[in-house]
């Protein structure tokens, strides 16, 4: 943990070149200038700014950081995870390539496969469960370019052998990305275990006090890292803004106090949930009980605040039990400081369910995130709702 905490702090800071100042500035600037036309000319070879919408001082702060979390040559910072998805896509397929995705990643990855890449790309996608290694092998065709996982899934918070698909992956010359952002680079490696692109959504825990919005990958291959950053960042224009950089920065000092706090607060609430006679199910990858709790413990150091439960009852039912909380407020994202509540699933069709390989009575999931108000506040809360 010291390597970790000394990236969280320290890493990329230098102190003296910006007056001693403890704390980086944020460089709100769209340029900057030389001294004579030769550093202009030569200013790639010395590595000088230019241009915000090629590097920033403070978004490289940043990077670096982040980079040293996941132990990855390069970071790549983003103005949405978003647009950190679309850039890993862009570095890595062409048109006409063929994609495996996981069948419960994040709904805008989906959406952005079936509604832009697949339509407007000639590529093709085959989703895949993400259990049977067996299965995700057939599905391998001669244009596959990309896996695309998200572990743990945030509906019913399934996991994936990383480094089982990582090894396939790369006998087949296929790359590999991975949406880390439930786990934060303090409980899970993706690089260690063979993927290629790494992605955390900033807005989660490592802004962590729900200011902002921001995207960042991270991967091992510099060729890749360079391609990145000096191509597919500059050239569709998805920079990171400095503030939003330096309210990361800020985030991540205290990352490692705040997970902790998270999962501390989050097992006391699943543990309750697991034994309350109007709760059937809860799902959550700290709980012995999670039918992949084997391959938890090899591939994850910790768990967070995010976890799923179905009431006994009809969805109308769990509506209102989420109508009824008082402290944890009605929201659509999490990782934040604020504990959130939510029913995702209420409007899903039939199809969509089915896609999702879930029953009728998941219609009514209850996914919630437990915040830092503290796990007695917490529970007197849902006991008070579910009564």
């Amino acid at each position: 943990m010291g390597e970790e905490q000394l990236a969280l702090t320290h890493v990329g800071e230098h102190q003296g070149d910006y007056l001693n100042a403890v704390t980086p500035p944020v460089f709100l600037t769209s340029l900057h200038i030389f001294d004579s036309m030769e550093e202009y000319r030569n200013h790639k070879e010395t590595g000088a700014y230019v241009y915000g919408r090629e590097g920033n001082p403070t978004v490289e702060i940043l990077e670096q950081k982040v980079a040293a979390l996941e132990r990855g040559t390069r970071a790549v910072a983003f103005s949405s995870g978003m647009a950190a998805f679309s850039a890993a896509m862009l570095a890595v397929c062409k048109a006409g390539s063929h994609i495996i995705c996981m069948r419960d990643v994040y709904m805008p990855v989906k959406g952005i496969l079936n509604g832009y890449f697949i339509p407007r790309m000639g590529m093709s996608v085959s989703y895949w469960d993400g259990r049977s290694l067996e299965e995700l092998e057939s599905l391998i065709r001669g244009n596959t370019a990309m896996i695309l996982l998200e572990s743990p899934a945030t509906f019913v918070f399934s996991v994936v052998d990383i480094a089982g698909v990582a090894q396939i992956a790369r006998a087949h010359g296929i790359r590999t990305y991975i949406d880390n952002t439930y786990c934060t680079p303090l409980y899970q490696k993706p690089l260690d275990m063979g993927i290629d692109i790494v992605m955390h959504t900033m807005s989660k825990y490592i802004g962590g006090h729900s200011d902002i919005i921001g995207g960042i990958l991270a991967v091992k291959d510099e060729v890749l890292g360079q391609a990145l950053y000096e191509q597919i960042r500059p050239w569709f224009g998805g920079i990171l803004g400095p503030m939003e950089a330096w309210l990361a920065i800020r985030g991540l000092r205290t990352l490692n106090l705040r997970v902790e706090k998270h999962q501390e607060t989050a097992m006391a609430v699943a543990a309750f949930l697991e034994n309350h006679p109007r709760v059937e199910k809860v799902y959550y990858t700290g709980l012995d009980s999670h039918p992949q709790a084997a391959l938890i413990k090899r591939q994850q150091t910790g768990h967070t605040g995010l976890m799923s439960f179905v009431i006994q009852g009809r969805p109308d039912q769990a509506m209102q039990v989420v109508d009824k909380l008082k402290v944890f407020e009605i929201g659509c994202s999490w990782g934040g400081f604020e504990s959130l509540a939510l029913c995702p699933l209420t409007g899903a069709t039939q199809e969509e369910l089915d896609f999702l390989q879930l029953r009728e009575k998941d219609r009514g999931l209850i996914r919630i995130h437990c915040g830092l108000e503290g796990a007695d506040v917490l529970l007197e809360d849902l006991e008070q709702a579910l009564g």
